[in-house]
């Protein structure tokens, strides 16, 4: 049997994420039909979000190199998906005149997508952590060197949160405020974990992701406080 070449599996398991998202929308969808509007630009505003950011944060930095269109192409971040999403979302609900809150929704399907997307990044061995002493906590790359298990650690963050959402949706807690609550915490993960990541710097020893982490993170408090003040609709869950 060959074995599946690498960016094949990570092509498919970003797919695999997408299809999840699919599923979980194609079921709120049902209610209103503006909400499939409101889903398609939050893909379209996530992937160019994804691109954006990269570019930003270390896609420049390829520019001359053999591999540059490879990058380019291939190039993208969570964080960028996240702020470009949420922005696409906002303008999308104004176009289409939805005013509901559908932000409890994608705090479900988000975390799901990026466990998926994070393991193909496993698979393929990018997003590596730094090099550390070889421990009981470190993974080996491809090389042998021992390094941070940055992309393990990532993926249990976001089981956590998956868990976390589950029990506020049941106990019908901070309604309207998940996708927020998500954000902030990721956002603070991000910059913290980005520390232990083996990522270029653009200021000192931030790099251009924990830039883009601080605003995903200031996009969670700004929505959380205004929603706070602002009593909307929320999207009722589909039976």
């Amino acid at each position: 049997m060959m074995p599946v070449p690498q960016s094949t599996a990570y092509g498919g398991l970003m797919l695999a994420g997408i299809g999840v998202s699919v599923l979980f929308w194609s079921r709120l969808a049902r209610r209103d039909n503006r909400l499939l509007a409101v889903y398609i630009a939050a893909l379209i505003g996530a992937f160019l979000g994804a691109k954006v950011i990269y570019f930003f944060a270390e896609g420049y930095q390829h520019f001359g190199a053999p591999d540059m269109w490879l990058q380019l192409a291939t190039g993208k971040t969570i964080l960028g998906g996240l702020l470009g999403g949420y922005v696409a979302v906002e303008i999308a609900k104004r176009l289409v005149g939805y005013g509901g809150v559908t932000g409890d929704w994608f705090a479900t399907i988000v975390p799901v997508g990026i466990i998926l997307g994070r393991i193909g990044c496993w698979v393929h061995g990018c997003c590596r952590g730094r090099v550390c002493s070889p421990s009981w906590f470190t993974v080996d790359d491809a090389a042998g060197v021992a390094r941070w298990p940055s992309v393990p650690v990532e993926i249990f963050f976001n089981l956590v949160m998956i868990v976390v959402f589950v029990v506020l949706r049941r106990g019908r807690k901070l309604p309207g405020q998940h996708f927020h609550i998500y954000l902030i915490a990721y956002g603070n993960f991000r910059f913290l974990h980005e520390f232990l990541r083996e990522e270029p710097k653009v200021l000192g020893p931030i790099s251009g992701y924990q830039i883009a982490a601080l605003a995903v993170a200031m996009l969670g408090w700004t929505g959380y406080w205004h929603r706070r003040t602002h009593s909307l609709p929320i999207a009722v869950e589909p039976s």
